[in-house]
């Protein structure tokens, strides 16, 4: 059995697409999440470079939506990591890959950990040191076509596509292999959110439900 078969038992479950909120307030955080707590495909990833990020997690987990977990983007060391945890985090996303420590630390504390790999061996590398999913990032650079022809030789890695994904080409990634893909300036007009109209919120997280249905 190929090592990135195995999970950790107690990993925290996380869905299909995660919505990545970088710089958003703690109002439109809880906004988005109110939105998105009608389905049951997302999850909501609070970048350490958004201000008062800790704030943020630790408010969305009070509140207690249903549906969504809440997790930490841009972790980039294990400062960042265990400041994480400490706000209540349920996994940990990071833009370079993690070291072995850190992928220990997620396991321990039972945290879904997603570091990122570029090439085939720094993604390879991730799956040896325990990573339960993998980034692939910045995936727009890439055509669909790369996540199919990694798995070739490597088997069904669980891969998330971040970078340039939106509604319109989300479901090519899929198709291709990935399993997991996270949004982020893709998901609605900011302008049009920090005033209230949620139409352009509601238009894509409906559309990217349906396609995370049809991809289970």
């Amino acid at each position: 059995m190929r090592s990135f078969i195995r999970r950790s038992i107690s990993m925290k479950k996380i869905n299909k697409i995660t919505l990545i909120l970088r710089g958003y307030s703690l109002e439109e955080a809880v906004l988005v999440a109110k939105e998105v707590s009608r389905f049951q495909c997302f999850n909501l990833e609070i970048t350490t470079n958004t201000s008062g990020w800790e704030d943020i997690i630790s408010e969305l987990k009070r509140l207690e939506f249903a549906n969504v977990p809440v997790g930490a983007g841009t972790v980039l060391d294990e400062g960042l990591l265990k400041r994480a945890i400490n706000a209540g985090a349920e996994f940990a996303l990071s833009p370079i890959m993690m070291t072995e420590q850190m992928l220990k630390i997620c396991k321990e504390n039972d945290l879904a950990s997603v570091p990122s790999g570029f090439s085939p061996s720094e993604i390879w590398k991730m799956v040896q040191a325990g990573a339960d999913i993998v980034k692939v990032f910045p995936a727009a650079r890439l055509s669909p076509k790369y996540i199919s022809d990694i798995q070739a030789p490597l088997g069904k890695i669980p891969l998330m596509v971040v970078g340039g994904i939106n509604v319109q080409n989300i479901n090519d990634y899929f198709v291709a292999g990935s399993k997991y893909a996270g949004i982020g300036s893709g998901i609605c007009d900011r302008n049009k959110l920090k005033q209230g109209n949620l139409n352009d919120l509601r238009k894509n997280l409906s559309a990217l439900s349906e396609t995370a249905s049809t991809r289970q």
